[in-house]
């Protein structure tokens, strides 16, 4: 009982205050993003807001169930709980059903679960068991490329599974490496790779590759021209080229063709209002329409008539800017911020450097899905289905959600423990 009321004095507060906020905000949205006057209690499970509290209900007491456990167990069982993840994201490529596109989900009656959402879980775990090991240098090609298989394998087979969007999440784990101390210049070598990438779907193959030999040309202008650096340039100047090659042959012959035009369509190539543009332009006039302070709640026209798609799930975000207007997005923006602040903080004060690893692979992956989401549904990122941490729909993703959260605040409250 004292060991209990410890743990319950040591919680970090805030955190589990906003976790609250955005999940009491989330299911009062989905509510209204899917209301219907014929089945007007928020409690009815025959709908997806009743459905949604039993989801939130469960989630609580999985929170509870992870602040009664030890911190040592998540330490010592790192790796089991990645092999298992990856394990099941085997099964999955097996036995599992096909919903919008992706065979990424395991029909279990009337409910559908998602182990894509976990494997975040299991990889910041992982991650963070490998990169606590004393012998580890992140510096040191083999350690990074051990780290990279770690982040890379669920990612590959989530691909595998169709699901693109859930497996470009793992990118953001190299941020979790670059804390730990791994050479900017990787950084920045993959900035470079994205703006060829851009550069490639903007202009075309052959445009990009007389930059590329401009920029090598004048490159061995202002270089000691000794045969080290110049080889150096050539094998960079290589890999661009390559790397240009490869983008142009992905987007025309491994893209599918609404994938294709979704780019398209962000990046301004293509005006598509009744194809592949139709969602976010009916999330941006759903947002534009809600003006300074919105609509007022259940009033929501865009929302309440179902101009907008998902709305209860990828696109949750617009029935915020129609209701609650520029004042509550700002209210709802802020709050997530102050989470992804909040758990940084948290993660710099650890005295374990798992704890301060993971805390960071919370961060990173929570962040991503908020900024990508929110840029879904303004037309500032491509839609490529992944939901609002806390405000989405979905059991599968607020429980992974749930988890890493409450295992890291866990982890917190026994810092004090760890010499």
């Amino acid at each position: 009982m004292r060991n209990d009321t410890r743990i319950i004095a040591n919680l970090d507060w805030p955190l589990v205050l906003i976790y609250l906020a955005l999940v009491l905000m989330g299911w009062f949205n989905i509510y209204s993003a899917v209301y219907d006057e014929s089945y007007s209690s928020i409690f009815d499970i025959s709908q997806r807001y009743g459905k949604q509290m039993l989801w939130i209900v469960l989630a609580i007491v999985l929170a509870m169930m992870v602040l009664l456990t030890d911190a040592k167990f998540f330490v010592a069982f790192s790796y089991p709980i990645y092999g298992l993840i990856i394990t099941v994201l085997l099964f999955v490529l097996v036995f599992g059903v096909t919903i919008a596109g992706s065979k990424s989900w395991f029909q279990i009656g009337g409910f559908a679960l998602q182990p894509a959402e976990f494997a975040k879980f299991g990889v910041a775990l992982a991650l963070a068991a490998y990169l606590h090991n004393r012998n580890v240098d992140i510096s040191k090609k083999r350690h990074q490329l051990i780290a990279a298989v770690i982040i890379g394998l669920p990612a590959l087979l989530i691909l595998m599974q169709n699901d693109t969007g859930s497996s470009l999440v793992f990118l953001v784990f190299y941020f979790v490496l670059y804390r730990e101390g791994l050479s900017g210049r990787i950084m920045v070598f993959g900035l470079i790779l994205v703006v060829l990438f851009l550069a490639t779907l903007f202009t075309s193959q052959t445009v990009v590759l007389i930059g590329l030999g401009v920029v090598f040309l004048l490159s061995l202008l202002l270089i000691r021209r000794n045969l080290p650096n110049i080889l150096t340039l050539f094998g960079a100047l290589l890999i661009a080229g390559m790397f240009v090659f490869s983008v142009d042959y992905v987007f025309h012959e491994v893209l599918e063709p609404h994938q294709k035009s979704r780019i398209n369509v962000l990046l301004g190539k293509d005006v598509d209002l009744m194809g592949a543009g139709y969602n976010v332009n009916q999330s941006k006039i759903a947002i534009g329409s809600g003006g300074f302070i919105g609509k007022g709640y259940l009033n929501g026209t865009q929302t309440k008539y179902n101009f907008v798609p998902e709305q209860s799930t990828d696109f949750i975000f617009c029935t915020v800017g129609e209701e609650w207007g520029f004042l509550g997005s700002l209210v709802v923006v802020g709050l997530y911020l102050f989470l992804f602040y909040r758990i940084i903080i948290v993660a710099e004060r650890q005295r374990s450097s798992f704890s301060r690893i993971f805390g960071y692979g919370v961060a990173s992956v929570m962040f991503f899905h908020f900024a990508v989401n929110v840029g879904m549904t303004i037309g500032l990122a491509p839609v490529i289905g992944i939901p609002l941490p806390y405000f989405s729909y979905g059991g599968s993703s607020l429980w992974a959600f749930t988890l890493m959260l409450f295992v890291f605040i866990r982890m917190d409250a026994n810092r004090l423990n760890v010499l």
